[in-house]
């Protein structure tokens, strides 16, 4: 279906059957395309389930297919909450001045950070409290 709808010609040819069913002499007419061209991609249309045609004489007339593309929507709107999860953290991630991601419990990246058994008070303390010794110093 998504290989059907990938194609801008197809697309327009889809949205002008949302407004009812059309020849493809009608389909063809704001399209710079000879007419086999028009019925290769009417065809593409068809065979994905999309539209539908009957023949009446020496005139096809095309339709949509009544839900042919509920399933792709239902598709892409199981796709849209997980990308929208990953793209907010992203987001968060690089927001500056932002040090914690937003799913992230208080005191929860200080604890990645550290060294087992290791508090963040406990690394500045040591950092800050005890001097740098050389090996001249006797303390």
């Amino acid at each position: 279906m998504f290989h059907a709808l990938g194609d801008a010609s197809r697309r327009a040819m889809v949205e002008r059957l949302a407004r009812g069913p059309a020849s493809v002499s009608e389909l063809a007419s704001p399209f710079d395309m000879a007419l086999p061209s028009v019925v290769q991609h009417l065809g593409v249309l068809e065979a994905a389930g999309i539209v539908s045609s009957t023949k009446v004489g020496r005139v096809r007339t095309y339709q949509l297919v009544p839900d042919a593309l509920t399933p792709a929507g239902e598709w892409i709107r199981r796709q849209r909450l997980p990308a929208e999860r990953r793209l907010d953290r992203l987001g968060a991630f690089l927001e500056p001045g932002r040090s914690e991601p937003a799913n992230s419990e208080p005191g929860e990246s200080e604890a990645r950070n550290s060294e087992p058994g290791e508090s963040e008070t406990s690394k500045s303390e040591t950092s800050e409290s005890e001097p740098a010794k050389s090996e001249g110093d006797k303390s």
